[in-house]
């Protein structure tokens, strides 16, 4: 008797809109998703069915069914692509859970199943009952007098944070509640003395104006039986604190005061329902917190707290006032998309150093050894009331070993403890964050190391790849990259996390994305952000520097940053292979390019450029109408293959066509007929050769020319932000990786090692932050933690590790794994596709180079082996010609060329370089 066979094709890593089960969507079609693994080599799948169910609210938190009938079922479908269905079912009921599992059925026949879980939100504005509520904003305008012989307090002309609260009664507890959430601000929720939930510095960063984000908690075991009180802090952020270079406040670009929505639903077990909602019955006072900036930092006054203000059998009579209610208004209100931002990590102090005693108290100095984006725990003990303790934060020190703070501009950066009666605190700031590596604490007589710890901030991104090589500068340029991103990822992609900009500037985003996008999964991150960029356009069609869009920022794209508004959605498609990226954005896509075309019908973009910041900080300039242009034919080209993707014929045909005439003016324009490009700079041929805007037949002139410029240079690189992403990947696709890898190692400046050789443990913003000869740069724009110029990183997963995608294909389906060895002895890279996980690894000693290959089920894969002999390749120990699933498809100098199904395999192969003389 035949039984059927056992799966080795397992689904897994089960996600909803990019998500791992999450809690209060909007989206009425969500994307479900899947990955696959098998440790049988040519497995795949050959078709899927995915089922949905409801699933009641008195069901248990980890329920592995439904109830009933499912609400959707796709059936068996055949399709060997699939690791993704659209949601087609019953539309989906607010504040539902759903339970979800798909079935793969491999080509043999086996069937293995996995699943996870949704949840929905309010789906929609019409579903609020709660106000928009705040305090009495007459009673903040009271300046606190200092006490007696106490300093005045430098608040900034801020305002002080409030405390909310509400209590309610019930008679059971509930068996599901959910705290549906929002602030004009940033927002804490306590229940009953307990923190719902982890997120920070939420909301997050929206444009007030045209969306606000709402969060879900699951609150369910906060609630009990009897008096219950809900209860939230309320600060500025965003919304009326001081944000970007702007010296105002945000009260100019957004509102005056923050605001809190919020709804408590509980369900009970007797099928009974109730709503506990921000209204006028909320109470309110003054907090501890007697200001609370992003920008400037965050003091906390223990004098003026009162113990059990969020906890019932709590008197709230001095001092607490009845809340005022601002409006009802719920149209702006959307589910949040991207993860939250979170404490993800905790940095212990390297060095606590005394540097002797000043105004205020005895200071120390205390490095975390990492620059990054948080802020910092204190546990100070012994502290009289009124003792202030003063936290000042710094990415550098000077030459006399102090805090170097010159590069913050009007950020202060400052947190400030007021001590009260006890005799230990715990100081962590909730509402603000900052840029540092290094921390200036005045007022404490001692401080031991243990007793202060940086807290890492930034959204939840999951970490999906890895790179390591023989070289350690090389691993530490790596490790650098992955630090600036998540520095930068706090609520949307900012520039830097220290100086008082932090703004979502389009270009660095772009330039960095396809790194980004290898580091980790940012689907869900990118897909909230592009929100803002869609918003933010102007209605004839111009995208912006900056998103959120506020007011005092270059409000029309300058060419490169605009352009984001093409690049960024057309590569998420391709890494994730979700076509919505484009469905969401090809209007605007097409609107920017006519923009761009309307105002320049000659075909070469000269008028309507923004600030035009062209190749930003490159050490030579590029033309700027060349670098528009360049652009502008790039823009037009992708929206092209969008609309083709899509099935818009006549926009493809049209931006198409577009395409072809501004490739044919820029190559008249810019390109002679030896190859030249004008300018003459490396960032010229990089934009030219990447955007293919040089005629197929001087190509080789201009890619020659390319090499003496770099070679001439050191070898060394000249780009600015527009350019340096291209370099090594250009340079390799030319037939010279040797000069993309002297680049890469290069340790003088400018190069990506010298920072690295002289501290930095991030990206820099500038090539020369600081030089041996001049100290540090002009303290109005050095940063030392931006990611721009990390965007090497691609090449280090594509080129060194030899971890790529093929040009025509998404989602990773067809695999190019074509390593660069360059003068290393090994390297690996790995990294979580859609489809599943993909290896590379290849090592070489003793004139033999050894090559590992993972690959998903459902890929394929074009292997490029290194060797200077493609006969006398072998494949898991037999020669390749004659090994499983492997098909040999031609050879280029230096490499044997092979494609392969799902699987592992094992390449050996004489080592290329062991036959050069």
């Amino acid at each position: 008797m035949t039984g059927h066979p056992t799966a080795t094709l397992a689904p897994h890593g089960l996600r909803c809109e990019h998500l791992a089960e999450p809690l209060g969507i909007d989206e009425p079609a969500p994307l479900l998703s899947w990955r696959l693994s098998s440790p049988r080599r040519g497995d795949a799948p050959a078709r899927h069915r995915v089922r949905v169910w409801a699933v009641p609210a008195d069901a248990p938190a980890d329920a592995s069914t439904g109830a009933g009938e499912p609400v959707w079922d796709t059936g068996e479908v055949s399709d060997a692509a699939a690791v993704s269905v659209r949601y087609a079912g019953a539309p989906l009921r607010p504040r539902t859970r759903y339970r979800w599992e798909v079935a793969v059925t491999a080509v043999d026949g086996a069937t293995a199943v996995a699943g996870s879980r949704f949840e929905t939100g309010l789906l929609g504005p019409p579903a609020w009952r709660a106000s928009w509520i705040t305090h009495d904003t007459g009673d903040l305008d009271v300046v606190d007098a200092p006490e007696e012989g106490e300093l005045a307090l430098a608040d900034h002309g801020l305002q002080p944070a409030v405390r909310l609260r509400r209590t309610f009664t019930t008679s059971a507890a509930p068996v599901r509640a959910r705290l549906y959430v929002t602030a004009r601000g940033l927002y804490e929720m306590r229940l009953n003395g307990r923190r719902a939930g982890d997120a920070e510095l939420a909301p997050g960063w929206t444009d007030y104006r045209d969306r606000i984000d709402y969060q879900v908690h699951d609150v369910t075991a906060l609630v009990g039986a009897g008096e219950n009180v809900l209860a939230a802090t309320l600060a500025d952020g965003w919304w009326s604190g001081y944000a970007g270079f702007d010296p105002r406040r945000s009260g100019a670009h957004y509102g005056a005061f923050p605001q809190l929505l919020a709804e408590l639903h509980l369900d009970h077990a007797d099928g009974g329902h109730e709503v506990i909602a921000t209204d006028g019955t909320w109470r309110t006072r003054r907090s501890p917190v007697r200001y609370a900036d992003l920008l400037k930092g965050e003091c906390h006054d223990l004098r003026r707290d009162t113990t059990g203000w969020d906890r019932p059998a709590f008197a709230a009579a001095d001092g607490w006032r009845p809340a005022q209610v601002t409006g009802t208004d719920h149209g702006l209100l959307t589910a949040s998309v991207a993860p939250p931002v979170r404490a993800v990590e905790e940095l212990p102090a390297r060095t606590v150093t005394r540097l002797g005693t000043g105004t205020g108290g005895d200071r120390h100095l205390v490095d975390f050894g990492q620059n990054f984006a948080g802020r910092v725990r204190l546990t100070a003990r012994g502290l009289t009331p009124g003792t202030r303790v003063v936290i000042r934060h710094g990415e550098a020190l000077n030459d006399d070993g102090t805090l170097y703070t010159d590069n913050l501009r009007t950020a202060d950066a400052t947190d400030v403890l007021i001590a009260g009666d006890g005799p230990e605190v715990v100081f962590e700031p909730r509402f603000t964050y900052h840029g540092f590596r290094y921390a200036e604490v005045t007022g404490l007589p001692a401080l031991d190391a243990a007793d202060i710890t940086g807290v890492v901030l930034h959204n939840d991104i999951p970490w999906t790849g890895d790179f390591a090589c023989s070289d350690p500068d090389v691993e530490r340029l790596y490790q650098a990259i992955r630090w600036g991103q998540r520095s930068n990822f706090v609520s949307v992609p900012t520039d830097c996390p220290q100086r008082d900009e932090r703004l979502g500037w389009l270009a660095d985003a772009q330039v960095f994305l396809p790194t980004a996008c290898l580091n980790a999964d940012v689907a869900a991150f990118f897909a909230g952000w592009l929100r803002e960029v869609r918003g933010a356009q102007s209605p004839g069609g111009a995208f912006t520097n900056v998103a959120p869009r506020m007011t005092g920022v270059a409000d029309e794209g300058a060419p490169g940053w605009g352009d984001a508004g093409v690049l960024v959605p057309w590569h998420l498609y391709r890494a994730y292979g979700d076509e919505r990226f484009l469905e969401r954005n090809l209007d605007a896509m097409c609107a920017w390019v006519d923009h761009v075309h309307r105002h320049n019908p000659d075909l070469v973009w000269r008028h309507r450029v923004g600030p035009h910041f062209a190749d930003w900080l490159a050490p030579e300039p590029t033309p700027r109408e060349l670098v528009a242009t360049a652009y502008f034919a790039r823009s037009t080209d992708l929206t092209a293959r969008a609309a083709e993707v899509l099935g818009r014929q006549d926009a493809a045909r049209r931006y198409g066509t577009l395409a072809g005439h501004i490739r044919k003016t820029f190559a008249e324009r810019f390109v002679t007929p030896g190859g030249r490009v004008a300018g003459d700079t490396q960032t010229a041929y990089l934009l030219a050769l990447a955007f293919g805007l040089v005629p197929d037949d001087v190509v080789p002139h201009a890619a020659g020319r390319l090499a003496e410029l770099v070679e001439a240079a050191g070898p060394g690189i000249t780009t600015g932000f527009l350019g340096v992403g291209l370099a090594a990947p250009v340079l390799d696709d030319c037939g010279r990786p040797d000069l993309a890898h002297a680049l890469l190692r290069r340790t003088g400046p400018p190069s990506w090692l010298y920072p690295l050789r002289h501290g930095a443990t991030t990206i820099w913003e500038r090539w020369d932050g600081y030089t041996e000869e001049r100290g540090f740069q002009a303290a109005a724009m050095n940063s030392f933690n931006h990611y721009a110029l990390g965007s090497i990183g691609e090449w280090l997963y594509q080129g060194v590790a030899g971890l790529g995608q093929a040009p025509g294909s998404t989602g990773y389906r067809e695999l190019l794994i074509r390593p660069r060895p360059g003068a290393l002895t090994w390297a690996r890279a790995a990294y979580e596709s859609v489809r599943g996980t993909v290896r590379t690894g290849w090592t070489r000693a003793d004139g033999e180079l050894r090559l590992e290959v993972s690959v998903p089920p459902g890929a394929t894969a074009i292997v490029h082996v290194p060797t200077g002999d493609p006969g006398g390749v072998h494949e898991s120990g037999v020669p390749v010609a004659g090994a499983d699933g492997v098909q040999i498809i031609g050879t280029e100098p230096g490499a044997l060329l092979c494609r392969v199904a799902s699987g592992d395999y094992r390449f050996t192969a004489e080592d290329p370089s062991a036959a050069v003389p």
